[in-house]
């Protein structure tokens, strides 16, 4: 373990891609390895890039990582793909788009299954994104599995977020109303040479309007991914939202609710764990008969396993 984290501390590929490995585990072994390098994070600028599926986004990304090389920077990319029904692992269709990067030493490019996770992000990918923040990656994109209109996992580990449309993907007020719009920092109208892009661009800023005075309005960017068009516009953006951030304080105040809603989320789940160990207990099966024969009351038994369950977890038990 001491070796594998001085491995990922001096950005050895193959320490990183094991370390990533085992943090996909979900193991004490991995637990072990995520708070030996969690002292070790919170430096890399995180983007996440979501959308509908065929927007474009690894088209988007392989641009992208082209020209922030060109300003010298490392970068290091989650891409997270969907499942695959044989192997469980993922489909890399994203990590082959990006091959031209791959024997790059300042590029580190790792697909993810969602393995059923929902939200268009696999369950270890906060983890495996401070496995790259670690090894000391200026910038760290995050590409999520094409989503839906309420999957919104991005939002609670990236400092911005970039939303990838084309046009004709639907009727723009629908897609705000459904929530995706409103998690936005910035709006990419990607394959901008198509019928249609003036229109999306037209309707972005009208909504943008209607949402009235905002500390940071989302710019609307059209791109061609394919030739490479709108790519330096989308990092000046992306560095002028970066700056925002940290003279606004907006991007202390995300981070917080980041690791606020990441707590809350892994409390959830002990509890839950711990929860079902209890339910598998005669004794639960037995107040579940008395349950049953009306010699219980459904909010009584509630409240004497609830109390069960956090006299335990205070007792340290597992």
């Amino acid at each position: 373990m001491e070796e594998l984290v001085k491995g990922v501390l001096r950005r050895d590929r193959r320490s990183i891609a094991r370390a990533i490995t085992l943090i996909e585990g979900a193991s004490d072994e991995s637990d072990a390895l995520a708070e030996a390098l969690y002292p070790h994070t919170g430096k890399a600028y995180v983007v996440g890039v979501t959308g509908p599926p065929g927007a474009g986004k690894s088209t988007l990304l392989n641009r992208l990582i082209a020209h922030l090389r060109g300003e010298g920077l490392t970068v290091g990319v989650i891409a997270v793909d969907p499942t695959s029904p044989f192997s469980g692992g993922a489909l890399l269709g994203d990590r082959v788009r990006m091959t031209e990067h791959a024997v790059d030493e300042g590029v580190f490019i790792r697909s993810m299954g969602t393995r059923g996770h929902l939200g268009g992000l696999a369950a270890a990918t906060q983890d495996a994104v401070r496995v790259l923040d670690a090894a000391g990656y200026d910038i760290i994109l995050v590409e999520t599995v094409g989503v839906g209109q309420t999957e919104l996992t991005i939002m609670e580990l990236a400092d911005t977020v970039v939303l990838v449309l084309t046009p004709g993907a639907g009727d723009i007020v629908q897609v705000w109303k459904a929530g995706i719009m409103e998690i936005a920092d910035l709006f990419l109208v990607n394959k901008a040479d198509r019928d249609g892009a003036r229109k999306l661009i037209a309707d972005l800023e009208e909504m943008l309007d209607l949402a009235g005075k905002m500390a940071w309005r989302p710019p609307v960017i059209p791109t061609v991914a394919t030739e490479r068009r709108g790519i330096d516009e989308l990092w000046r953006q992306l560095q002028r939202h970066q700056t925002h951030l940290k003279e606004s304080g907006e991007g202390a105040a995300r981070r917080l609710g980041h690791l606020r809603r990441e707590v809350r989320r892994r409390m959830e789940h002990r509890l839950r764990q711990r929860l079902s160990e209890l339910m598998d207990e005669p004794a639960f099966r037995e107040d579940l008969d008395r349950l049953h024969r009306r010699e219980e009351v459904p909010h009584r038994l509630v409240r004497k396993w609830l109390a069960r369950l956090l006299a335990g977890e205070r007792g340290g038990s597992s």
